[in-house]
């Protein structure tokens, strides 16, 4: 009697973890990711217990010619952690992490969210700059480069990475410090995930507000307000103190509290705030943002920093449609100002919006070869993202987006933050790492010379 084996029988044995293929009932649910508009089936989905299994994903699928495709918190905005025919690397299963009080670091596996990273970080009144959305990957966020709420403050999240452990194109395991592969170390800070899987971080941390406690939270403005409230923000943010950062949005206001229920599905924009500084100095610092114009709202309070980065959490659940468009700008331009007026009075959906994230201080002091990330001269990282719930609305986000973003582009700086990128074609990556990129082309051949990793916003070998 003969026997068939199952596909791809031989890694699912040296496997610890699981192995999903679509023969499986669960390869549905295996192969979704955050922004449910991504619909890609991958030949199998391995679930990583620890190293070695993505050692041996990697090995197997040079072995076999599969695609690798690398899944950390799955919340990638072009959907990279899943490819069609790929080998999905899902590193959800590495979670630990390990806070050092003493010497102020943290080490995270790749699997983590910032959620995680947070809630072990915070207890010891401290934290790692990251971005606004708990349940965004680790992995992914740091190696497109980290801008939130401590970059004024304490930079990027690269710039506060002091290690990397990574799998390597030929399957070896190597750790990328300063001291160590500095080349390669170079490169992770904001070249995403094209030179190898990186299985855990090791983080500096920083004491923030009292025991952890920042004051946070938004101020929202009428709509109409939009011009007025761009232009002095501004002229205000870089004269702030850097303990005090402040991204700018149009939004529609969510129909649930904590929101007064006369404001429930008014379109308007606003700054979200967040202050890491002394309590005793709050007052003198917050009070240009808490008394200019004529707010609707003015929802600054005291609450631990796990509270205002998880505040978008429940907002913003797996599975919905989500189309992304983005751009750096030096300047929030007239021109520029007039356009975010006219693209938000047409806001498609509720969840639909548009962001200006500061590049400043202490994130604009790093020079734009220090690490892969150029974006260092000062400005904004803007995104618009036509977000819904129902796919029959996919087209219609996705057409407010791309039109937003095409009107928008020419007073833009011309490269975009990669982590905010759709797959948008080769000379978009070469923009958006403007005079870096040669460098990373250099080391992408030093360690993935045949280009294994190319499920990502590609980099090509030199």
């Amino acid at each position: 009697m003969t026997t068939t084996a199952l596909p791809h029988e031989e890694l699912a044995t040296a496997l610890r973890g699981d192995l999903v293929t679509p023969a499986d009932p669960g390869y549905d649910e295996a192969r979704a990711v955050y922004n449910a508009m991504i619909d890609k089936r991958p030949a199998a989905i391995a679930y990583c217990r620890d190293t070695a299994d993505v050692v041996a994903c990697v090995r197997y699928g040079r072995a076999h010619g599969l695609d690798l495709a690398v899944r950390g918190g799955g919340h990638n905005a072009g959907g990279l952690g899943v490819a069609d025919d790929a080998l999905v690397i899902d590193l959800s299963g590495l979670r630990s992490t390990t806070v050092d009080p003493v010497n102020h670091t943290v080490r995270a596996d790749a699997g983590c969210t910032w959620g995680d990273v947070d809630h072990a970080t915070v207890a010891f009144g401290m934290a790692t700059p990251s971005g606004i959305v708990g349940s965004t990957g680790v992995a992914g966020l740091t190696l497109g480069g980290g801008i939130g709420y401590l970059a004024r403050r304490f930079g990027l999240t690269i710039d506060n990475l002091l290690g990397a452990d990574v799998v390597l194109a030929d399957g070896s395991f190597v750790h990328a410090s300063e001291s160590s592969h500095s080349d390669l170390f170079w490169a992770l800070r904001g070249g995403g995930g094209n030179f190898g899987v990186v299985t855990s971080f090791t983080f500096r941390c920083h004491e923030i507000g009292e025991c952890g406690v920042v004051i946070g939270g938004p101020v929202l403005y009428d709509l109409g307000d939009t011009p007025d409230v761009l232009r002095w923000y501004r002229e205000l943010l870089p004269s702030l103190p850097e303990e005090l950062n402040g991204w700018f949005g149009l939004l529609t206001i969510p129909p649930a509290p904590p929101f007064p229920e006369e404001l429930w599905g008014r379109k308007a924009c606003g700054i979200v705030w967040c202050y890491t500084g002394a309590h005793d100095k709050a007052d003198e610092v917050l009070a240009p943002v808490r008394t200019f114009g004529s707010p609707l709202l003015v929802g600054l309070q005291e609450m631990p920093y796990t509270a205002l980065q998880g505040a978008f959490d429940a907002l913003y659940p797996a599975g919905l449609q989500w189309y992304w468009r983005a751009d750096v700008f030096h300047e929030i331009s007239d021109a520029a100002i007039d356009i975010h007026v006219k693209y938000g009075s047409r806001l498609p959906s509720m969840h639909s919006s548009m962001h200006l994230y500061p590049i400043d201080g202490a994130a604009s002091r790093v020079a734009p070869d220090a690490t892969a990330f150029p974006h260092r001269s000062g400005g904004w990282s803007g995104v618009i993202v036509g977000v819904d719930p129902s796919p029959s609305r996919a087209e219609d986000i996705s057409r407010w987006t791309r039109d937003y973003w095409e009107e928008l582009h020419p007073t833009s700086a011309g490269g975009a933050y990669v982590n905010f990128m759709m797959e948008e074609g080769q000379d978009r990556v070469r923009a958006s790492y403007g005079a870096n990129y040669d460098r990373l082309a250099a080391v992408k051949r030093r360690y993935d010379p045949d280009n294994v990793f190319h499920v990502n916003q590609n980099i090509r070998p030199a």
